[in-house]
């Protein structure tokens, strides 16, 4: 999905790691047959591990 910082600098408020926002995806997480949407974020931190955090806990940095 679009998303403004993409490719740049930002950091993940929950746990404070910064690094390179790489994707925002929509994604269906259905459990049991009940449909959920959620969009994490992907960042790549310095090391080059990707981690996800909720797309709302992104900032710039």
């Amino acid at each position: 999905m679009p998303h403004r910082p993409l490719r740049r600098r930002v950091r993940d408020i929950a746990s404070g790691v910064e690094g390179e926002l790489m994707a925002v995806v929509n994604e269906n997480v259905a459990c049991a047959g009940v449909e959920y949407w959620m969009e994490p974020a992907y960042i790549r931190a310095v090391s080059g591990r990707e981690f996800t955090t909720s797309v709302a806990n992104v900032q710039p940095a």
